[in-house]
């Protein structure tokens, strides 16, 4: 138990760290600059000129699509994980499997299109490359069921169904 504490302790800080940094930041690509602080929107895009980020700057479609997937389908999924690992939900598992599985097939398309681009330069791939490993991780605690315990396991073979009796007339 004190594993699933430990890493409920770590997805606690990472969905937090999520549900700040997707509509700040990321949410830069797709939505007009006036939505946001005058200071995020020059640290954005400073960030972006200071890492050669090319995407952010020439901003494809597949990159405003999937931007558009992070704040549709992942910001609201990082939120309810955050809900989820406070009251000890036991969803939480599945929503996990749910945003790892999202994360990973966007990060996928954006780290092949960063090693398979000329304009691409090694940073910007070790600073995505991280998350696809969260990613990953976040889909193992999805799939992988909790531990029974022996208490859990004695339950369910003693446990019976109540046998229905027939009314006497």
């Amino acid at each position: 138990m004190g594993l699933q504490n430990f890493v409920n302790g770590f997805f606690f800080v990472y969905f937090l760290f999520i549900a700040i940094i997707i509509p700040l930041f990321d949410g830069q690509i797709v939505l007009p600059s006036w939505f946001f602080p005058k200071i995020l929107v020059e640290q954005f895009y400073q960030h972006a000129l200071e890492n050669r980020d090319f995407l952010v700057l020439e901003k494809p479609d597949f990159l405003i699509r999937l931007t558009w997937v992070e704040l549709l389908v992942q910001w609201p999924l990082s939120i309810a994980n955050l809900y989820a690992i406070l009251t000890n939900k036991s969803w939480f598992r599945k929503t996990c499997l749910i945003y790892g599985v999202s994360t990973a097939t966007s990060l996928v398309a954006i780290l092949s299109e960063m090693i398979r681009s000329p304009k691409s330069n090694s940073k910007l791939v070790i600073i995505h490359a991280p998350l696809l490993v969260l990613a990953l991780i976040s889909i193992l605690n999805g799939l992988l069921a909790p531990p029974q315990s022996v208490s859990d396991s004695v339950d369910i073979v003693t446990s019976r169904p109540t046998i229905a009796r027939k009314k006497k007339a």
